[in-house]
């Protein structure tokens, strides 16, 4: 095999893991915890097809360009080497420790360093969006609702509501960042696939995610449970519902590629700030050290990824 192809292959298979490794967590993590009583496999199925429509979707309509238009300012590169590699493997270190980098800025970046401004930009937008909005929701609902979630368990009848709900939710928002993060992933490859390269990418794909699922997740998944009531299916709604319509807002926006970890991390952040205004009348200090480290794991991701290119001009 030409060691070109296997480096692209090698990349996009790394990439992948990667990414739905660390980033998936974000869309996954309070579906994955407010159904710990479900078979994995189950819930792998139901992702999985959502992936599967959303990838050959953008694969018909942008003929052949699963990106969904995203990739156009990112040519491949007419000479792949082994130091392409390295964002992936970066990444993949540091998802074992829990720290939510962006993969958007840490591969992307690698691909052409000059849209760097221009995704940083539009990352920091969506942080400070998704933190409003998640602020103003939480002050309105928080003393009849997430109180009210939090005081009275869900009874069986309002489970089967809830699910059906939080599955069309969790759909919806999981398509949404589907469609930001492919391009992350499918970097690697020719930004126009064939028959043969969806089948195999997809597929490659669907296992990856059958194994994210298996381990519920991993640790990227703590940064979800340790955040007020996350567990709880009604409340596991609302913050996806919320999340897909800000994703869903900055992709109708236009297609320069933005990190859905910043606009995760906002909405967790707002969202615990106006719980404690609401249901204590305070902003706790504990409250503010979980947002600042929150925040500065996102920013330290931000920081390696810059770091990381000029590694890789040096290399090359």
């Amino acid at each position: 095999m030409d060691v070109t192809l296997l480096i692209m292959w090698f990349g996009f298979i790394m990439a992948g893991y990667s990414v739905v490794g660390n980033d998936s967590i974000q869309t996954l993590g309070t579906f994955l915890s407010s159904n710990e009583d479900r078979p994995w496999y189950f819930l792998w199925l139901f992702a999985g097809s959502i992936l599967t429509a959303t990838l050959l979707y953008g694969w018909y309509h942008y003929t052949g360009d699963v990106s969904y238009g995203r990739l156009e300012k990112y040519p491949l590169p007419k000479n792949f080497s082994w130091p392409y590699l390295l964002p992936p493997i970066t990444l993949m270190l540091l998802t074992r420790t829990g720290i939510p980098v962006s993969t958007s800025f840490l591969i992307l970046t690698f691909f052409n360093p000059k849209n760097l401004d221009d995704m940083v930009i539009k990352s920091v937008q969506g942080y400070l969006l998704a933190f409003g909005v998640a602020i103003i929701i939480y002050l309105l609902i928080s003393k009849l609702v997430e109180k009210y979630f939090i005081d009275n368990p869900i009874t069986k009848r309002e489970n089967r509501i809830w699910t059906v709900l939080q599955w069309g939710s969790t759909g919806f928002l999981w398509s949404q960042w589907l469609i930001q993060d492919f391009a992350n992933i499918f970097v690697y490859l020719p930004r126009s696939l064939s028959g043969f390269d969806i089948i195999i990418s997809l597929s490659i794909l669907l296992v990856l995610l059958a194994y994210i699922f298996y381990g519920r997740g991993g640790s990227i998944q703590e940064i979800v449970k340790a955040k007020t009531n996350t567990v709880d299916i009604r409340s596991a709604t609302i913050i996806d519902f919320a999340y897909g319509m800000v994703l869903l807002y900055f992709k109708e926006l236009n297609n320069i590629p933005m990190s859905t970890t910043w606009v995760f991390i906002g909405l967790l952040a707002g969202r615990e700030i106006g719980l404690r205004i609401r249901l204590e009348h305070k902003i706790t200090a504990k409250t503010l050290k979980m947002v600042g480290s929150d925040l500065a794991k996102v920013f330290f991701g931000l920081v390696v990824s810059i770091a990381l290119v000029y590694v890789m001009k040096w290399l090359t």
